[in-house]
């Protein structure tokens, strides 16, 4: 089974829209164009880390929420299906479904799954077992690509296998980005530079890294081959 390529944009763009945000006020929030922004909105271009994580705080909304709503592309780019705002496929079945002697009928599941973009019978991003062909996919600008490891609807956090390409970074400009939560990372290959204030890391294979995300921090691959690791991202609230 294909992994699905998340495509944010159009979420990102539904969110702004719905706290009446103008599209200028969100770029001079984050110190971007609305060019820039425009692009990201319609999926012309992808945000890099540091891009993506200035956006939703000045949203006030979690990465997390941005990916559960997100847009999936197939692999062989047939068709998207979109999940509605904030409502997950297990809560339709629970609310919206037609229960018989305590049993919900096949009628009421293909109904409910259809109306949250996931085909009945297909293993959901959201765990609670997630194979290698069934990762969600985020190609980040600058060389970054974030695989899916698993969510728990309601959660605020980010379960993540990240990798770096040879010189990729969370900023092609080099900023430092802040945002909400606590930041947990192990490198399991390559080489990852971690810069956490004024103060840079160097992590191999091995090494872990964990710190308050509202420390200016970024992450930058100086070696020949990717650097891939395991990234969990909590918010305010925890896991």
């Amino acid at each position: 089974m294909p992994a699905a390529v998340l495509r944010i944009g159009g979420r990102i763009r539904a969110e702004r829209v719905r706290r009446g945000i103008s599209l200028r006020s969100l770029a001079r929030s984050v110190g971007l164009s609305p060019s820039l922004i425009s692009q990201i909105e319609t999926g012309k271009c992808q945000p890099s880390v540091s891009t993506l994580y200035a956006i939703t705080t000045a949203l006030g909304v979690s990465v997390q929420d941005v990916l559960g709503n997100a847009e999936t592309d197939g692999a062989d780019g047939a068709g998207s299906a979109v999940a509605s705002p904030g409502v997950s496929a297990g809560h339709l079945v629970m609310s919206g479904g037609v229960m018989s002697g305590g049993v919900m009928s096949d009628r009421a599941v293909a109904t409910a799954a259809g109306a949250a973009g996931v085909l009945p019978g297909s293993p959901g991003p959201g765990g609670p077992v997630v194979c290698p062909g069934q990762r969600e996919i985020l190609e980040l600008d600058s060389g970054v690509t974030w695989q899916r490891l698993g969510q728990v609807p309601g959660s605020h956090a980010d379960f993540l296998m990240v990798t770096y390409a040879p010189g990729g970074c969370s900023s092609q400009e080099g900023r430092l980005m802040e945002h909400p939560g606590t930041e947990y990372g192990y490198l399991m290959r390559g080489e990852l530079l971690v810069t956490l204030g004024f103060r840079s890391h160097r992590l191999t294979p091995g090494d872990a890294v964990s710190f308050a995300s509202a420390t200016p921090h970024s992450y930058r691959n100086d070696g020949d081959g990717p650097a891939v690791g395991i990234w969990f991202v909590a918010g305010p609230g925890g896991a």
